[in-house]
């Protein structure tokens, strides 16, 4: 219904000449009813999907709280989406850190007053082979990418069930469907994310709380940075050619949340078309 009445408010305002329309950015947030006025925590939005979601959402009116731990690229991030007329605001945040991602959600309700959406997008990915006993790493990947998403889940859910109401998207990976070599830890963690939200899909169904799994394949981010064996990143950035823009992720995530109340979209897998596996 807000959308219709958003159109016939657009038809009564008088337009004297192309100056006076609204730009394609607001223009955007003007029509767009089920994602405008939301509060979304992002995490990991330093760079790729997180970067990519925090200006999509931003667009189309959501109020977006960012989360990285490079406060640099969160100022540039947040001065861009106001440029364009959006709302962000940031916290610096490791999500490896219950007590940190505590805080950011406290944060998020201080300035918002609530929390509608939340995004477990952080993750790193130093693939190798487990025979190189890459501890340091493997420690790396269960703190960010199991612990960083139960973190985010824990600092959120509370709210969320006091209201009755809430979406909870969390970043898997195609490589959380399968297994590769050199993945055996980095997919471990990734089925883990899969497990995790379907189970509290299960758990929180009745509270009205959405759960969606996003599981992008080749994408252009810094994933592949993250590699600390030169043979096998010079490998994977190769493999990586057919890679997508992270802003096909981000408008996946945003079809998630702007779908009625009363549906969920439990688990999206997005590819490159050229991307066999």
């Amino acid at each position: 219904m807000t959308m219709y009445v958003d159109a016939l408010v657009l038809l009564e305002h008088k337009i004297e000449n192309k100056s006076d329309y609204p730009t394609k950015s607001r223009r955007d947030v003007i029509i767009m009813s089920n994602i405008r006025d939301k509060v979304v925590i992002i995490t990991g939005v330093s760079s790729g999907i997180g970067e990519a979601t925090a200006k999509e959402l931003a667009l189309k009116g959501a109020k977006v709280m960012m989360a990285a731990r490079r406060e640099n690229r969160l100022k540039e991030i947040q001065e861009e989406i106001q440029n364009n007329g959006g709302l962000a605001i940031y916290k610096v945040t490791d999500v490896s850190s219950h007590e940190q991602m505590e805080e950011l959600a406290n944060y998020a309700l201080k300035e918002y007053g609530k929390i509608d959406v939340m995004i477990n997008n952080a993750g790193v990915m130093p693939l190798s082979p487990v025979h190189e006993k890459k501890v340091n790493e493997w420690d790396m990947m269960i703190d960010v990418n199991i612990k960083g998403v139960l973190y985010g889940i824990a600092a959120v859910l509370p709210f969320m069930k006091e209201r009755q109401e809430g979406h909870i998207i969390n970043v898997s990976s195609v490589a959380g469907h399968l297994v590769f070599p050199s993945s055996s830890v980095y997919s471990g963690t990734k089925f883990a994310v899969r497990a995790i939200t379907e189970g509290l899909r299960q758990e929180e169904a009745a509270n009205n709380i959405r759960t969606t799994i996003i599981c992008p394949g080749s994408v252009a981010t810094e994933l592949t940075d993250h590699i600390s064996g030169s043979e096998l990143k010079a490998s994977i950035k190769e493999r990586s050619e057919i890679a997508i823009d992270p802003e096909n992720i981000a408008r996946a995530i945003s079809f998630a949340i702007e779908q009625p109340s009363d549906v969920a979209i439990n688990e999206l897998v997005i590819r490159p078309t050229l991307q066999e596996l």
